[in-house]
Parts: C-alpha cells; sequence; structure tokens
C-alpha cells in the first residue's frame, strides 16, 4: 500500500512538472481604455503570446473608475509604460493628424502606445466582409439578403472628401471651422430600406455636397492643399472605399452599420420563424418546442458584433499587427543587450 502511495505521488509530481512552463515568461502589462476594450485587445494580443511572452490586459487604474484614452496616456501611467508595460488605445483622429495636436503627438511618439490604425475597436466590429457572419451569428439563418460591403463601399465614396476636409481643418486646429459633432450629424444615415439602400445614401450625399459647398466658399486658404493631403493619407491607409473606417467608431456601429443590421437580421429571424411554424404546421407541441428552442438560441445584433473577430485580414489591422511585432522586436534586442 505504501509503495502503491509512492507511486500515485511520484505520478502527480511528474503530471505537475510537465504543466509547469520550462521557461518563466516575460508579462507585458498591456492598460485599455475600458471594459468594452478588454475582449479586444486580448484576442489581439493572443496572437503574439509563445513560450517567451505572456500579456496582461487590464483597466488603468485598481484605485478608482477612471476610464478612458486620457486617464491611460495623461497621467503617470503614462510616463512609466516600457518594456513589460504598454498601453493598448483607440487611434481616434490622432493618427491622420499626425503629431498637429498634443494627443496625437503624444500617442505617436512612444513606442509602447500601441493604437488602432482605424478609429477604434469598434471599426474593426463593423468591419463590412464580417457583417454577414455577425447577422449569421445573431440569427442562425445563412441566408445572404444585404450586401454590407458594397454598401459601406459606397457611403465611404460618399463622405469622402468631406472627411479630408475634416482632417485637414484639424490639423490647422481650427475645431469650431468642423466639429466632429458636426460631420457626424452631417454623415448619418436615416430611415435606410435595405432594399432600396441608395435613397437614404443620396440623403447623405446631398447633405455633404451642401456641406461641401460652404467650405469651398468659406475656407478660402484650403485651395490647393487638399491634394497633397490625401495622398498623404493615402499613404497611411485611407482610401475612398474605406472611408467608414476612420470615421467615429460608436458613430459608425450606431448610426450607420446598426441602420442596415437591426433589419436585416430582423428579417432574417422572421424568415427563420416562417420555415419552422411551416415545417410544423401538423404538430402543433414539437412546432412550439422548436420555436423556443430558435428563441433561447438568438442573440442581439449588436451582442455579436461586440464579439466580432473576423477583421483580421483588414489593411488597417495588419498594420496594428507589425506594430506589436516591431515593439516585440524591440524587446528582444533590448534583451539580447542586457543579458550581455
Amino acid at each position: 500500500m505504501k509503495h502503491l502511495t509512492s507511486n500515485i505521488t511520484s505520478a502527480y509530481i511528474e503530471a505537475a512538472n510537465r504543466l509547469r512552463p520550462k521557461t518563466k515568461k516575460r508579462k507585458i502589462v498591456a492598460y485599455v481604455e475600458s471594459y468594452d476594450d478588454i475582449f479586444f485587445w486580448r484576442s489581439v494580443l493572443s496572437e503574439f503570446e509563445d513560450e517567451q511572452t505572456a500579456f496582461e490586459v487590464m483597466l488603468p487604474s485598481r484605485k478608482n473608475l477612471n476610464r478612458g484614452k486620457k486617464t491611460v496616456l495623461m497621467n503617470k501611467l503614462g510616463e512609466s509604460l516600457g518594456q513589460c508595460m504598454i498601453a493598448c488605445v483607440d487611434a481616434d483622429l490622432d493618427y491622420l493628424l499626425q503629431r498637429q495636436t498634443p494627443s496625437s503627438e503624444k500617442m505617436l511618439s512612444s513606442p509602447y502606445i500601441i493604437h488602432t490604425y482605424a478609429y477604434s475597436i469598434e471599426s474593426y466590429q463593423c468591419y463590412a466582409p464580417s457583417l454577414h457572419s455577425v447577422c449569421v451569428m445573431a440569427t442562425l439563418n445563412d441566408r445572404n439578403i444585404f450586401n454590407f460591403e458594397e454598401y459601406l463601399r459606397q457611403y465611404s465614396e460618399i463622405i469622402y472628401e468631406l472627411f479630408v476636409w475634416l482632417i485637414w481643418i484639424h490639423r490647422m486646429g481650427r475645431f469650431n471651422d468642423f466639429s466632429l459633432n458636426n460631420f457626424n450629424n452631417i454623415v448619418a444615415v436615416e430611415q435606410l430600406n435595405i432594399y432600396k439602400p441608395i435613397e437614404a445614401l443620396e440623403q447623405v450625399r446631398r447633405r455633404v455636397n451642401r456641406k461641401l459647398s460652404w467650405l469651398q466658399q468659406n475656407i478660402k486658404d484650403a485651395k490647393g492643399k487638399l491634394t497633397a493631403l490625401k495622398q498623404e493619407l493615402s499613404d497611411l491607409g485611407l482610401h475612398k472605399d474605406n472611408t467608414y473606417l476612420f470615421i467615429q467608431g460608436h458613430h459608425l456601429m450606431e448610426n450607420v452599420v446598426d441602420a442596415a443590421l437591426t433589419p436585416v437580421c430582423t428579417i432574417l429571424r422572421r424568415e427563420r420563424e416562417k420555415d419552422i411554424k411551416l415545417l410544423g404546421r401538423n404538430n402543433t407541441q414539437q412546432m412550439n418546442n422548436e420555436l423556443a428552442c430558435y428563441s433561447h438560441s438568438q442573440f442581439q445584433p449588436e451582442q455579436m458584433l461586440r464579439r466580432n473577430t473576423q477583421y483580421k485580414d483588414c489593411e488597417t489591422y495588419q498594420r496594428l499587427r507589425s506594430h506589436i511585432e516591431r515593439f516585440l522586436k524591440g524587446n528582444l534586442i533590448s534583451q539580447s543587450n542586457e543579458s550581455r
């Protein structure tokens, strides 16, 4: 019996040793802006974890409820960033402003501040090629009844010129001439009919054209300067067909994408329920059970949108990955130098 106990203990120790990492991982703390950001940045940083490196995603403070980009960057925490402590934040407009404002300078000057390159995490969650899959996750119906990619491509082309004006004006520090809120009000999609989306998009186009006309008449010193800015913005990843990725993320989600997503999901649910009722018309109890099962298996579109991770072929996401790779490569070089 004593021999058997000894064997069991030895087997337990051997199993525990196999579970223990062979080398001690270097933990890098990643501070993020809010609760919603934790899932996004965990899914991003997980790609880079290996036997040597692990990340822990955290909120900026354990002592109070302060959240947001300023909390992450503009206090003592921002001054403490380094090889074992990084900040992961939304780019907002700061990426495109290219150091022309204090917040842009702060974000772009540090190798330890990782930003989204697109406006925010919501921009990725609204990535056009992934939106049909979001509908499927929410409704469990794979019928494709709306072309999200074409919708957001046309939308982007409509707002592109006005967005370039917004960036030029904000680079000049003339925020009162054209605020972000003013831009958002102009480019909101209203009363979208998913069978005739062009009607709602034409309403946006008319508002955009009126504002462009006003800007051209009232801000004369921009003349001749926007062409060069367009090329610079193109080098940063902004193009006519993907402008939606660079506008305010919450606005994109609530006033552009959801304008199509919610009605599409509503139709798909009704279709699925209609199919169940048709198939179960001769067995009421079975039909009701199936309808209840289907109801319990559904999720709200917004829930699925905020858990969407199918954006990893997006061009701006590749820039984000490259940024993390540069940071980790710099870490390896620093560790190598320290060990000499």
